[in-house]
């Protein structure tokens, strides 16, 4: 309309060719770009955040169902709800995979490895379904229930009560015990062989025989279908550790009642002397100073009959060990008085090892000024610190 403003027109405004030959667009078409973009981008991060929750829920219960059952060392992996059961040599790949697969939520399970240390066959079960058997590996049952066994040692001794499954691992067993028997030894063999319910870690047998074979007196490991049980005395703590280790290896799963005993260590008995060592010294040192005169390592002449004493009183007790502790008073810098304080620990050290006093039994350290018994203001209290304390340390 003529007269009308160009803010008042609502005419489209055409595009305006560029000097490259391209043409401007609207900004209204970006806006529309991220506004289909931004939601899709949005909803891929979401995906994939609850995936990575999902798996990780997943696996956290399957675990825990594990555990609930008894199996342990299983690793369990997730993609999605598909689930991968990882079992460890000896443990039973299809119970752990029923297990997982029973786990709300789980879609399919697959596992791996298992047996008695030979591979497995692969085995899936899916939710909702009886699961497949796997094809047959020629390997001895691991779910089978382990028959009761005993070893015993008494006087040199071996009975050792036990299946296992093979000859192979019983003539490994027999030549175990053989070598362990003292000059003298009896070996009731009571070994029998059962494929089926045999032990299946017989090595781990070995080991109870070795910590066994330790003790001075009786001992046995007992196994009556839910708990082990060692008794006895066995020659130390690490070996009552390692028998403990050994029973609950050969036969996983299992209490392990470890009542097994080591030597208590007997202290010497101390001589009355040496009773009241400790106390007679102090006695000693409190009524008979070693002092030094001033500046020197020279014990003063009234001090001399102090370190007599001491020596006898050190050949009293033949087991008792002292410290010879020099000080100074500090009219001296520390640079001189530290080497000074150590000068007169040696010297009294020397003459005690002159007396008849074995070297070993005596140390000798210098403290330098930083321990004073009495004032340093005083020429009384100076003469006091310069001296040598003996005392058990």
């Amino acid at each position: 309309m003529p007269g009308s403003s160009d803010e008042n027109r609502s005419d489209p405004i055409p595009a305006v060719a560029t000097s490259t030959g391209l043409v401007s667009r609207r900004p209204g078409f970006v806006w529309l770009l991220a506004a289909l973009l931004v939601p899709m981008l949005v909803a891929a991060v979401l995906l994939v955040v609850k995936t990575a929750s999902t798996e990780d829920d997943l696996r956290d219960r399957s675990l825990a169902a594990l555990q609930a059952r008894g199996i342990t060392g299983v690793q369990v992996q997730f993609s999605g709800r598909d689930a991968t059961v990882v079992v460890p040599a000896g443990g039973d790949a299809s119970e752990a995979r029923d297990v997982v697969a029973a786990v709300d939520g789980v879609r399919a399970a697959n596992a791996r490895g298992g047996g008695a240390g030979q591979p497995a066959a692969a085995a899936t079960a899916t939710a909702g379904t009886t699961p497949k058997p796997a094809d047959p590996v020629v390997t001895p049952p691991t779910d089978a229930v382990i028959a009761p066994f005993s070893l015993n040692r008494a006087a040199g001794s071996f009975t050792v009560q036990v299946a296992v499954r093979d000859q192979q691992t019983k003539d490994a067993l027999v030549a175990e015990v053989q070598a362990l028997l003292e000059s003298g030894g009896n070996f009731d063999d009571q070994i029998t062989i059962d494929p089926a319910g045999g032990l299946p870690n017989a090595s781990a047998l070995s080991a109870l025989l070795r910590a066994l074979a330790t003790g001075t007196g009786p001992a046995s490991v007992r196994y009556d279908g839910s708990t082990v049980t060692l008794t006895g005395r066995v020659s130390d703590q690490a070996t009552k550790a390692t028998a403990a280790r050994a029973a609950a290896k050969a036969v996983p799963g299992a209490v392990v009642a470890n009542q097994l005993t080591v030597p208590t260590a007997q202290k010497p008995q101390l001589s009355e002397a040496c009773q009241t060592f400790e106390a007679r010294l102090a006695q000693l040192m409190t009524q008979n100073k070693i002092v030094f005169l001033s500046g020197t390592a020279i014990v003063n002449e009234a001090s001399r009959p102090s370190v007599g004493r001491a020596a006898a009183l050190l050949k009293s007790c033949d087991t008792a060990r002292v410290e010879v502790a020099g000080h100074t008073d500090n009219l001296g810098s520390p640079a001189t008085s530290l080497p000074l304080s150590q000068q007169r620990a040696d010297a009294v050290k020397a003459t005690l090892v002159k007396l008849g006093v074995p070297a070993d039994r005596i140390t000798s350290r210098g403290y330098g000024e930083t321990r004073p018994v009495a004032s340093n203001r005083t020429a009384a209290g100076r003469i006091a610190n310069r001296r040598v304390e003996i005392r058990v340390p």
